[in-house]
């Protein structure tokens, strides 16, 4: 889809909508070019109150030509992100192919920002995975293809405000495609490969292979990967905006198993076509780092992905064995399916050892217990640090990605201690989710600070919302990168 500004209404039959901030029942007030609307017309538009996207339509005469008109709520705040994905949801597969946004009733000190949010939300709302579709109903098909969003004589400023959301809509886009990619179209060595794409954005790529990985005593992650025929990656992307001028990188890492069976602690059959997305911590930091470097921010990150698949075959790891970390620390493995945790262990003590950052977040689909505390509304926040804790909560805010911080400590820890090793993968049953992170806790350095993101109600949706259609979601990508922007620039 295309979006532009414009500083006055376009000429033709496209569709046109008009944003209306709250207001009472029966105070709106139509444009002069809409008062040849019906009567009928004009009194649906008369029950209008400017909900944030709320929508109603009807059509009238403007210079000529009957269009199709939408009023749509913004609400008291005139924030454009409701209306952008309520007009998208409304028309992409309706028959429209362009939509004129009036935007210049929009106060003149918001417009702008108004403008690129909505377009950014639209855009966002737009996005389909249909790359394996051969037949498709026609009613099915997204036929609108441009938005031209009407600001008067803001359009420089509108699209200075949209450059940078464009760069991270590409990255929120780069994460939904490697979410919805089926396991043998995306694997480890694919994965990498898709990620190569990133060079062009002055990003620097690291791959580590399975013979790597050995040498430095992976013993953790390799021990997922055992039993695929798809060798294990680790990947890193390092992207430093500051020309060498920053410090040590803050390190975002992320879960990546492209699928995920549980290893001989098979998982049921119903739903395991699902496990596709069990990479979607990895997606979300490849995602974040293509939107950093695509609108040029000024710091220095890097991300990491560990790159599995857990599969059980003959060669595949078992209930009861032991293995040890690069950090050097020793897990007896009680369950196979608990193996995000051991792939995040060896990616974390890795990174530490490379970049020496003094912050690292890590994402993972980590917990169904996740799933069960907080459904699909909020992804679970773990830190050893209150700032940073306070920190990702604020742009989970911003952004709408939210998080729902949970306790650690001691009590729960010891919940890992095993019998025969340095610790167990699992810990009881209750309290699934405080457990792995108290895992992922004890390869963290005294001297970082550290969160970890449980994403696994998030990545994934069953129903489409405001920002998505039924599918990959791209969660992470803007809450990192709003992160970035409010922590790291200056």
């Amino acid at each position: 889809m295309t979006i532009s500004f414009r500083s006055d209404i376009p000429a033709g039959a496209r569709a046109i909508a008009i944003p209306v901030a709250s207001i009472a029942a029966g105070e709106v007030t139509l444009p002069a070019a809409l008062q040849s609307a019906t009567a009928l017309a004009r009194g649906a538009a008369a029950t209008f109150t400017g909900e944030a996207g709320a929508i109603i339509e009807f059509h009238a005469e403007i210079d000529g030509s009957v269009r199709r008109v939408l009023l749509v709520g913004v609400g008291a705040a005139q924030a454009g992100a409701r209306a952008g994905g309520a007009l998208v949801a409304r028309l992409l597969t309706s028959g429209e192919t362009n939509l004129v946004v009036d935007a210049s009733a929009i106060d003149v000190g918001r417009r702008a920002a108004f403008a690129a949010s909505l377009a950014q939300a639209a855009a966002l709302r737009s996005w389909r995975f249909d790359a394996y579709r051969t037949r498709q109903p026609a009613k099915t098909k997204p036929t609108l293809s441009a938005i031209e969003i009407v600001v008067g004589d803001g359009v420089a400023a509108a699209e200075q405000a949209w450059t940078p959301l464009a760069a991270v809509n590409d990255g929120v886009a780069f994460a939904r495609e490697l979410v919805s990619e089926p396991a043998n179209i995306l694997y480890p060595e694919s994965f990498v490969e898709r990620c190569r794409a990133l060079e062009s954005l002055g990003v620097k790529i690291t791959v580590l292979d399975e013979a790597a990985m050995a040498a430095l005593g992976m013993g953790a992650l390799l021990g997922v990967s055992q039993g695929s025929e798809r060798e294990a990656r680790l990947l890193a992307l390092h992207y430093d905006g500051t020309g060498g001028a920053a410090g040590a990188p803050t390190v975002f890492v992320g879960k990546g198993v492209t699928f995920d069976t549980g290893g001989i602690s098979l998982k049921p059959g119903p739903g395991m076509e699902d496990m596709k997305w069990d990479m979607g911590g990895a997606a979300s930091v490849a995602g974040a780092i293509r939107a950093i470097a695509g609108r040029r921010a000024p710091v220095n990150v890097v991300g990491v992905c560990g790159l599995v698949e857990n599969m059980p075959d003959g060669k595949a790891q078992r209930p009861g064995d032991v293995v040890t970390t690069m950090s050097g620390q020793t897990v007896e493995i009680l369950n196979t399916d608990a193996e995000g945790r051991l792939v995040l262990c060896d990616a974390i003590a890795w990174a530490q050892t490379t970049s020496k950052p003094k912050t690292i977040v890590d994402l993972a689909t980590l917990t169904g217990a996740m799933i069960v505390s907080l459904g699909h509304e909020h992804g679970g926040l773990f830190a050893n640090d209150d700032r940073l804790a306070d920190q990702l909560l604020a742009a989970g805010k911003a952004t709408g990605e939210k998080l729902w911080r949970f306790p650690m400590g001691e009590a729960y820890d010891k919940m890992l201690d095993s019998p025969i090793a340095d610790m167990k993968n699992i810990g009881p049953r209750e309290a699934g989710s405080i457990t792995a992170a108290q895992f992922i806790a004890r390869f963290v350095d005294k001297d970082v600070a550290w969160a970890h993101l449980d994403i696994a109600g998030m990545v994934w949706a069953s129903k489409p919302a405001n920002l998505w259609e039924k599918g990959a979601t791209g969660y992470g990508v803007r809450l990192l990168d709003s992160f970035v922007k409010d922590t790291l620039e200056g």
